[in-house]
């Protein structure tokens, strides 16, 4: 109260408001001055970068599509460089053999994850994806989960006459899709893809998790699936409210959104985790829901680290639902976004098709090494559109050295995927689309080295969990939808693909699609 008292002058009392925003400033000066020192091992240096603003950093260069921002300040200042967002330093690390120094030969010094305000609100802060922790029951639970994500979705060998439960629930969707979109042709002569193929793909996922599939006119799942780009828009690396605390407090529309989706999505789990719990039969694993039930009320092993309480299993469902929804949806869409594009493209992967499975059966994931142009696509499409532009932010679990330069520990850490998949000096006109880039002179078999360069995922280990189960359902959609179908844009219309900056690069929604059957239906095996 003396210290409200001694600021009355002669002009009045000083309002509390004024009060508040002369702290937020004395704090904010605080926070400014002590960013700018730090302390470096003799012998080492800080990373170069931008200076920047006081106060704001380089959040204003920021503002619009960061990843494109970061890549050109990388040619000034090296793979290695820092910006400032708030009073916050950031590294930004550029050039695949940067990235692949820190995040796999040096993995441990790298695997952290910076303790965001965003992130605190994803599963409560629990989620083994966004989660800051990174020590020995985390690396438990991650394995567990990534077993049960296996189980249910391993692919059969190529010899194998067998269908895996992902190619079932694939084939399902594929043909469901088919024929809403000739209903829809059929009825308006045009459509929008996206709004179909993102509660199939969500199908998928439920199918695997909660061994059920949803009517697509379940309003529920339609909430969910509809405004999960809410949850990107807030998630994208660089959002300013994560690094300037202040803006914590303001209103803000984007974020309360992000919030209720995340709510949403608990109280759907929730749900369909009492299902589980009250019908679970040990003899009769369903599902990864009933998988992971299983880990947790095992005791046998009587090791603690390795098993799951079970207020955390929501928690790991909720990484698996969405490790392979969102980027799977955002690839098929992207995918159908190029065929149009490129019509050229599109009937060689459905020649491709036509010659090596026929009319006769579906494609199965054992087709994959007999369809090399259809993978140059899939590789091209990922690479080109850069749609996961940067990883999940990391952070340095230590002090460490990285090219030369001193990280300290705690270091949020921007890994630029785009720049990696548009360096040219890797990739020859990185800025065309071009599958035959990752062909042999021959075309008869897809570059294995070239490939791997192509960063989408991330690597080491925070690596995406569910990299290898969103590639099979990119390949086998894409292939079940253009076996059957052709895919246009009406007369005079043509597709902006122009990305939107989020957690993952979205095209501008297309209602001018079209489709014709290339042969007449029939049943497939």
């Amino acid at each position: 109260m003396k210290a409200v008292m001694s600021l009355v002058g002669s002009q009045g009392i000083i309002s509390a408001t004024e009060v508040v925003l002369m702290a937020a400033v004395f704090c904010l000066v605080f926070l400014f001055i002590q960013s700018l020192w730090q302390h470096v091992p003799q012998g080492l240096k800080s990373p170069p970068g931008p200076r920047g603003i006081p106060i704001l950093g380089n959040v204003l260069e920021l503002r619009k599509d960061p990843h494109l921002v970061l890549t050109r300040l990388s040619k000034k200042y090296g793979d290695v460089m820092e910006v400032r967002i708030g009073t916050r330093p950031v590294l930004v690390l550029s050039g695949l053999d940067t990235i692949r120094q820190a995040l796999v030969k040096q993995g441990e010094d790298f695997m952290g994850r910076p303790d965001l305000y965003s992130f605190r609100h994803v599963t409560d802060g629990q989620s083994l994806t966004f989660s800051p922790d990174s020590g020995e029951v985390w690396k438990a639970r991650r394995k567990l989960a990534q077993n049960a994500l296996k189980t249910f979705s391993i692919a059969p060998s190529p010899t194998s006459s067998s269908t895996c439960l992902l190619e079932e629930h694939v084939s399902k969707e594929a043909e469901y899709v088919i024929t809403k979109f000739l209903q829809l042709m059929e009825e308006e002569k045009r459509f929008d893809p996206f709004r179909h193929l993102v509660v199939s793909v969500a199908n998928i996922i439920c199918a695997m998790c909660f061994g059920k599939r949803y009517d697509h006119n379940d309003q529920e799942l339609l909430k969910i699936v509809n405004e999960s780009e809410e949850f990107g828009n807030v998630a994208a690396a660089g959002n300013p409210a994560d690094f300037i605390p202040v803006l914590q407090y303001l209103p803000s529309r984007a974020f309360t959104l992000f919030k209720d989706f995340n709510k949403r999505m608990i109280d759907f789990m929730q749900k369909i985790l009492k299902e589980h719990y009250e019908t679970y039969d040990k003899n009769n694993i369903r599902d990864i829901t009933d998988s992971l039930i299983q880990q947790c009320l095992d005791k046998k092993e009587g090791n603690a680290t390795t098993q799951i309480p079970k207020e955390k299993i929501i928690n790991l469902v909720n990484d698996l639902f969405g490790a392979g929804f969102d980027s799977v949806t955002t690839a098929l869409s992207w995918s159908l976004m190029y065929l149009v594009t490129y019509p050229n493209i599109q009937k060689k992967i459905q020649d491709e098709l036509d010659q090596h499975i026929g009319r006769e059966r579906r494609p199965r994931l054992s087709d994959r090494g007999s369809l090399p142009y259809t993978e140059a696509f899939i590789l091209e499409m990922f690479r080109h559109s850069s749609f996961l532009p940067f990883t999940i932010p990391h952070s340095t679990t230590r002090d460490t050295v990285l090219n030369g330069y001193y990280i300290p520990k705690d270091r949020c850490v921007f890994i630029n995927q785009w720049q990696v998949n548009h360096d040219e000096r890797l990739w020859k006109d990185p800025q065309t689309f071009n599958p035959e880039r990752f062909l042999n002179a021959e075309g008869t078999e897809v570059k294995k080295v070239d490939g791997e360069k192509v960063q989408a995922f991330g690597l080491g280990k925070r690596k995406c969990i569910g990299e290898p189960i969103a590639r099979w359902q990119v390949f086998l959609f894409l292939t079940t939808l253009l076996q059957q179908l052709e895919f246009s844009v009406c007369n005079g219309k043509k597709v902006d693909m122009t990305p939107l900056y989020g957690l993952s690069l979205k095209h501008k929604r297309c209602e001018h699609f079209q489709v014709k059957l290339r042969y007449p239906m029939k049943s497939m095996s």
